[in-house]
């Protein structure tokens, strides 16, 4: 299968509550790299790169809500080109 990425922006009660630690456990069990990180504005960005099935799983898991300590109010998603991540990680 062809290797996708995207980037999703997750918006609502979503730093602070353990979310990109249960996003990066998500994305390590559906074989994803890329990284989660907060952004400034509140939000936080996840870059998920891997076959679609299983890319539409983890964007899928982000728009049900993500962990149940968050509150996710919108995900906005973009493609992304193609990149070599090693692993899925948290950046700061």
């Amino acid at each position: 299968m062809t290797q996708v990425c995207i980037a999703a922006y997750v918006y609502g009660v979503v730093q602070g509550v353990g979310f990109r630690y249960n996003t990066q456990h998500q994305a390590t069990a559906l074989g994803l790299s890329g990284y989660a990180r907060n952004l400034d504005d509140g939000s936080v960005e996840v870059l998920a790169c891997g076959e679609q099935p299983q890319v539409d799983k983890l964007v899928e898991w982000l728009k049900n809500g993500g962990p149940r300590s968050a509150r996710v109010d919108r995900v906005l998603v973009e493609p992304r080109g193609a990149a070599d991540f090693q692993g899925f990680s948290i950046r700061y």
